[in-house]
């Protein structure tokens, strides 16, 4: 499953690169994130609740950040460990670029993944979870230029 999306937020870019390995900005931004540590140079440990409607599973998960240019862009990497749900696996690039238009001072933040997942999570319905996936997406971008104190405007892809 393919997941994204194209933002722009009012903050300079290091600012935004800031944020975005804050452990307490993404906490904070993550919908039903109860636990979110930094566990090494570019790892982290989290628990995340889902909400997929008709089930709300705990996940507990590893991420992992990769191909990092500071301030421009990076990988993250994350498997999560839903119990007898099984477990979910997922990639996501994230590039930051300064806004190209001039008197929208603020950062462009292009946002790409792909997932998947077995078990028990698959019996809930490819639509069901991808659905459920771009709402957690984008309601984490809403909630993030929150925690930021900064307005956010979603692009087309």
């Amino acid at each position: 499953m393919e997941f994204g999306g194209r933002y722009r937020f009012s903050a300079p870019r290091d600012a935004v690169w800031a944020a975005l390995n804050d452990a307490n900005t993404l906490k904070a931004a993550i919908p039903g994130c109860s636990r979110l540590d930094w566990t090494g140079v570019g790892t982290l440990e989290c628990e995340i609740k889902v909400n997929f409607g008709i089930m709300q599973p705990t996940f507990t998960g590893d991420l992992e950040l990769r191909n990092v240019v500071p301030a421009q862009s990076y990988t993250l990497a994350g498997r999560g460990r839903g119990g007898l749900l099984g477990k979910a696996e997922a990639a996501a690039d994230i590039v930051l670029t300064d806004s190209p238009e001039a008197e929208l001072m603020g950062t462009e933040l292009l946002f790409t993944a792909q997932g998947g997942a077995d078990g028990g999570i698959m019996k809930l319905g490819k639509a069901l979870i991808g659905n459920s996936a771009q709402k957690v997406i984008d309601g984490f971008f809403e909630r993030f230029a929150e925690a930021m104190g900064v307005t956010l405007v979603a692009l087309p892809r």
